[in-house]
């Protein structure tokens, strides 16, 4: 790994960490909450591929060390989902095998005789499965998918863990479909806008940054600028 890519993914985790800070909106049967992290993290798989899941991994550790590093289920859970996500926003992520992970979530949820209840609940992890099929094409099908891995871990993880009453989960169904929507749509526009910004870094700079995987076609440059 060169000086440059380290460079790259220390000021990555910074700004992570800084995103961990600001809150979005509350999780639902705990003291906790979604933040702009969960707009931003998975681009980190858009740009740095597997290196991305372990950049992500870091922001949330030194996040969790710096919150007092407790122990409650609701802290540690949170470390974990959002890595799923990044490998599925990913570019490298393109076996199969990786919609086996929602496929999962959706037996197990049911297994739960609370989750049997509300197997409702567990349909949105369809979404992930077919947009599978699409990512390559749709940056917001990619954007979906990789919001809606991160909920199937997520959920799960927290059925087993607080036992939300039936009632709870039918009752999120419609709050999850507007969260997981602007989530998708955030780390759509996130992405763009990184994407943009480290073409600029590129060309004005004069910088080499040819361990991050830019996706051509979303650059503003290639429409004005005719050199491109």
């Amino acid at each position: 790994m060169n000086i440059k890519k380290i460079i790259f993914i220390v000021i990555f985790t910074f700004i992570g960490l800084i995103a961990l800070q600001i809150p979005f909106t509350n999780i639902v049967g705990a003291n906790s909450h979604f933040t702009l992290f969960d707009f931003f993290a998975p681009i980190a798989g858009g740009f740095l591929a597997g290196a991305g899941v372990v950049s992500v991994f870091m922001m949330q550790f030194l996040n969790w060390l710096i919150q007092g590093a407790h122990f409650e289920a609701a802290a540690l859970i949170r470390l974990f989902p959002m890595l799923f996500a990044v490998w599925y926003f990913s570019s490298a992520a393109k076996s199969r095998w990786i919609i086996l992970l929602p496929a999962l979530c959706i037996i197990i949820f049911i297994v739960h005789p609370i989750g049997r209840q509300a197997f409702l609940y567990s349909f949105y992890w369809f979404i992930p499965i077919i947009l599978f099929f699409f990512k390559e094409k749709s940056l917001l099908a990619k954007s979906l998918g990789a919001t809606f891995m991160a909920h199937a871990a997520g959920s799960v993880a927290w059925l087993y863990s607080f036992n939300l009453p039936k009632e709870v989960w039918l009752a999120l169904i419609p709050q999850v479909a507007l969260e997981r929507g602007l989530f998708a749509l955030g780390i759509a526009i996130i992405y763009i806008v990184f994407v943009n910004l480290l073409d600029v870094i590129e060309r004005v700079a004069g910088l080499e940054l040819g361990f991050i995987k830019l996706n051509r076609r979303l650059l503003l440059s290639t429409y004005f600028l005719s050199d491109r």
